[in-house]
């Protein structure tokens, strides 16, 4: 069965230069079976033509209030969509969205429908950087706005850097994510992201470099898919979605607490932090002052949460990730037999890989398939691997049944 068949999309298009992709966009969903009505904002008139988009959509393309019948035309496009998409979304566009405004067709049937809105948000690398846009781009998450991308590479501008719109090819493939059954109905998933922070004295700690943007990433993936979702994050600067339980901690033993505090109705167990392996048991209640040239600081381990939670919840699905500078594969391996997981998450860290990237390529390991997702950004690495993680649930307690 075709899930797009008949399915109403209503794309927005503004005025960035990655307009010239959505005449393929619009092809790509039509094979597909979906109706595609297209809004264009004055700019995007300068990228894109209203005769282009009319013949492969074989629908209007609108571009005012005044179009439509009874001159009512945001109030029938929003009521009409099943999904709005603004590809691309620039960060005019952003802004405007995020201070409620209302002085256009496509603005004017953001604020008047109640069927999702997604963007695929699309400019400058230092646009896209900068505080003010962050700041409207989590106004939008915190109301509820999906946000696909953007990409990271080579822009029109000749800069390099995040804030390409996703290909045609990746949006589809998130469409049709949205609209699949909600594979992970009623599971609950258990999430860890985010480094963990060991203190030393009052003003120093040990730490890592982990951003969260992973974990959080798979958070929203395992929520669109339908799941419960509770995320135990270290301390970072990103959002999630109201719906998400989200849980703070600091340090490895806080982490290490509040995972087991939420186990025992636990169905999947995604060990995505970077936590730190050992700690200093004695913290120095007042700064640490510079005499000696070098100092001692004695470590010790810290808890092993992930082998931990295999000796005590074996029947939980454990998912761990193994972020490794070399040797990938063969640490990876070694880490699914020692912490007795049913599948690590293995990629590379190091410059430009990895941590604070908002892109990633990985290799899923398992007992019986080795699976490597090419480079893509963090948020469809993560659709995909909750697909994985959904496979591996089915096969392991059909396994269980035997």
């Amino acid at each position: 069965m075709n899930i797009l068949k008949n399915k109403k999309i209503l794309l927005g298009i503004t005025g960035g230069i990655a307009a010239y992709k959505c005449p393929e966009l619009i092809r790509l969903l039509t094979q597909q079976g979906a109706i595609v009505r297209t809004v264009l904002t004055a700019c995007a008139k300068n990228f894109v033509t209203i005769p282009t988009l009319q013949t492969l959509s074989n629908q209007p393309v609108y571009e005012s209030v005044w179009d439509g019948m009874d001159s009512m035309a945001h109030i029938e496009l929003s009521r009409w969509a099943d999904i709005v998409l603004i590809a691309p979304t620039t960060a005019n566009f952003i802004a405007l969205l995020s201070h409620g405004f209302a002085n256009d067709l496509l603005s004017t049937l953001c604020l008047a429908t109640t069927s999702p809105i997604v963007i695929a948000p699309s400019m400058n690398q230092q646009m896209y950087l900068n505080n003010l846009t962050q700041s409207n781009l989590i106004k939008l998450k915190n109301n509820r706005f999906l946000i696909w991308g953007p990409g990271d590479g080579i822009q029109a501008c000749g800069e390099t850097g995040p804030g390409r719109m996703l290909e045609p090819e990746e949006l589809l493939e998130n469409i049709h994510q949205f609209f699949a059954p909600k594979i992970m109905q009623n599971k609950n998933i258990v999430i860890t992201a985010g480094p963990t922070q060991e203190p030393l004295d009052p003003v120093r700690y040990l730490s890592n470099y982990s951003s969260g943007k992973m974990g959080y990433a798979l958070a929203e993936a395992a929520f669109t898919a339908g799941a419960n979702v509770t995320l135990i994050s270290g301390p970072t600067d990103l959002t999630i979605s109201n719906e998400i339980k989200k849980v703070e901690v600091l340090t490895a033993e806080e982490m290490h607490r509040a995972v087991f505090n939420h186990l025992d109705d636990c169905d999947i167990f995604i060990s995505a932090a970077a936590v730190c392996d050992y700690k200093t048991d004695n913290v120095a209640t007042s700064k640490i002052k510079k005499t000696d040239k070098t100092i001692t600081i004695t470590l010790t381990q810290n808890p092993d949460i992930l082998k931990e939670a295999a000796n005590y919840y074996p029947k939980i699905i454990r998912i761990g990730f193994a972020a490794e500078t070399h040797n990938l594969l063969e640490n990876a391996y070694k880490k699914l037999e020692d912490k007795n997981c049913h599948m690590i998450i293995a990629n590379e860290v190091g410059k430009d890989k990895g941590f604070h990237s908002n892109d990633n390529q990985v290799s899923v390991i398992t007992r019986n398939n080795n699976v490597h997702l090419k480079k893509a950004a963090k948020t469809e690495i993560a659709i995909q691997l909750i697909r994985l993680i959904h496979e591996t649930f089915l096969r392991e307690h059909s396994l269980a049944k035997c």
